[in-house]
């Protein structure tokens, strides 16, 4: 009987340690994605530092294809700002899933350390004795 609920617990554990990898896989893509989005964010504000400097009698181009496209600045300005609303609600969106994921993940480790528990409980004391508990 003992056997039977030892290699359940295992299987459960395994199971459980590989979701866990998923959980720590899916929360390194959000973090790349925050990373990105902040990344992003920084360029288009100094874009509209630079439009700011901006005279009169500037040019404004846009690269469209292979080519400079002269573009009106009062536009460009506006894209950029439509932009920088953009990776802002982005980022808010993407800090959401962050504490999500985040989220999932400790209640995914607590889970395994509470198997690894019942598991060494099941085995007896002496054998649990050597074994660190890690997740």
């Amino acid at each position: 009987m003992a056997d039977a609920q030892v290699g359940a617990l295992q299987a459960k554990l395994q199971t459980s340690t590989i979701a866990f990898q998923k959980i720590e896989q899916e929360l390194s893509t959000v973090i790349e994605a925050r990373q990105r989005l902040d990344s992003q964010l920084s360029e288009n504000e100094q874009v509209l530092k630079e439009f700011a400097s901006l005279k009169s009698h500037n040019t404004v181009y846009k690269l469209v294809g292979p080519s400079l496209m002269p573009q009106d600045s009062a536009e460009a300005k506006q894209n950029v700002e439509k932009r920088l609303d953009y990776i802002r609600n982005e980022i808010s969106r993407v800090e959401a899933q962050l504490k999500e994921v985040q989220d999932r993940a400790t209640k995914k480790k607590e889970e395994i350390i509470a198997l690894q528990q019942q598991f060494q409980s099941l085995q007896g004391p002496s054998a649990a004795a050597g074994r660190p508990v890690s997740a």
